[in-house]
């Protein structure tokens, strides 16, 4: 029992102070435990309810990436302007500083690098144990809504589900996107409320026409990927949009390290999704902090 001499006795009970029932900033989410909310809020800024993902995953089915020959000249300076890093576990233990104390969003499926296999066919490729000891804030598994292997990749992703609920770990599904398989609001309303209905925490998904409908209907935060390497103003207009639309954030690679001024588009995909900059105030930041860095 604590010593009770020279404690004082408690008399601010705040009883003028009715107790707050705080709402959760992340879509869908009010509902979680706390380690998932503590992880979430990591990702999501709580002051905007946002986020900007720095994706560099790519080499676990591409091998070496233009601008990602070097992971650690690439992503080093890139991780203190990104609010998460979205990559492997053996890119992260070989080439990023912890000390950044950044949430990793943690790819855990993996495939076949053969482009005539079937790429859809993946299987997950990350204990869940290694994902606790590399402190993972979430787990990522791609999943192939109406391609060949889309039972085997939504089995992934119940896996990781279960897996990261059991220790308070969120799970990012990603919608992935063939040959066969149509970039049109009327799929990607589908594939994001499948995952989302199985468990997902968070969905990555394209923007599409029409985007504002495929928010709406799906109950938790949509992350939207940035794909292929398009001029500066392209990207940035892709940003605003997907975040007018309601988009809980972007979730960018190529066009960010394959800028000619990466930190600088960074920090300009930053004023668009935090700071509801337009396209073109986005550029002006872009093209002044290019300028100050040459």
């Amino acid at each position: 029992m604590a010593d009770k001499d020279g404690n004082q006795i408690a008399k601010d009970y705040g009883l003028d102070s009715p107790a707050r029932n705080q709402t959760f900033h992340v879509k869908g989410m009010e509902n979680v435990d706390w380690g998932m909310k503590d992880r979430l809020s990591r990702i999501f800024r709580p002051e905007s309810g946002k986020t900007v993902m720095l994706a560099f995953d790519h080499g676990y089915i591409m091998g070496a990436t233009a601008g990602l020959e070097r992971l650690d000249l690439a992503i080093e300076p890139l991780a203190p302007h990104a609010d998460a890093l979205m990559a492997t576990r053996g890119a992260i233990r070989s080439c990023i500083q912890p000390n950044h104390n950044k949430p990793v969003i943690l790819r855990s499926s993996a495939g076949s690098t053969i482009l005539k296999d079937d790429i859809s066919n993946e299987f997950v490729g990350v204990d869940i144990d290694d994902a606790i000891r590399i402190n993972a804030s979430c787990l990522a598994v791609q999943v192939f809504v109406g391609a060949n292997g889309e039972c085997s990749s939504l089995h992934n992703l119940v896996k990781a589900i279960d897996a990261g609920e059991r220790y308070g770990i969120p799970t990012l599904g990603v919608t992935a996107v063939g040959k066969e398989m149509e970039r049109t609001n009327r799929y990607f309303m589908l594939a994001t409320r499948v995952l989302a209905e199985l468990g997902a925490h968070i969905v990555k998904t394209y923007y599409c026409e029409d985007f504002e409908k495929v928010v709406a209907a799906c109950p938790v935060p949509i992350v939207v990927a940035g794909g292929k390497k398009v001029p500066e103003l392209d990207a940035l207009t892709l940003a605003y949009n997907a975040i007018q639309s309601g988009a809980a954030g972007v979730d960018m690679g190529r066009n960010v390290f394959q800028s000619d001024c990466p930190v600088a588009m960074l920090k300009a995909i930053n004023s668009v999704v935090h700071q509801g900059y337009t396209p073109p105030q986005a550029l002006d930041l872009y093209h002044s902090e290019k300028s100050s860095m040459s």
